[in-house]
């Protein structure tokens, strides 16, 4: 199993146009405030799929089984998949996730069909943002499945 690419959408929700560093200040503000509220954070560590640059995104993410996590590409309900979606699926063997000051290699796999409906529908009653962020793309946001590698 690997992360496969799904269609975009043809409409979504309007990210605002930002430079990337007053992006990237956003978005570490964001996660410190996340984190200062207890929230649960990972940060994926990925592999450009054009830049072959290292890339990391802090992201929510919801319990599965011991040593398995799931992350949401939902992106507040863009029309189109977040720029980690595509190097998990062009660099699925150069993932890694940073959690409770560990660093782990994990192996990233979409869910699909009724698996994927089930666990949306949990994540959406723990988290209820991703149940409306989905009703504002006609694209069908990707929950993908991290599962640490042995050491």
């Amino acid at each position: 199993m690997t992360v496969e690419l799904t269609p975009n959408g043809t409409y979504g929700a309007n990210m605002p146009s930002m430079s990337n560093p007053i992006m990237k200040l956003m978005f570490g503000l964001f996660s410190a405030m996340m984190r200062l509220r207890g929230g649960k954070l990972l940060t994926l560590v990925t592999v450009g799929s054009k830049s072959g640059r290292v890339h990391e995104v802090d992201l929510g993410w919801f319990a599965d089984t011991d040593n398995r996590w799931l992350i949401v590409a939902s992106i507040g309900g863009a029309a189109k998949h977040p720029a980690w979606y595509y190097n998990l699926a062009h660099n699925p063997d150069k993932v890694w996730i940073k959690i409770d000051g560990r660093k782990l290699k994990v192996r990233p796999e979409s869910l699909k069909g009724e698996e994927r409906e089930s666990k949306f529908k949990e994540i959406a009653a723990i988290a209820p943002n991703y149940g409306e962020y989905q009703t504002k793309t006609d694209r069908q946001i990707p929950v993908i499945r991290l599962t640490a590698e042995p050491e």
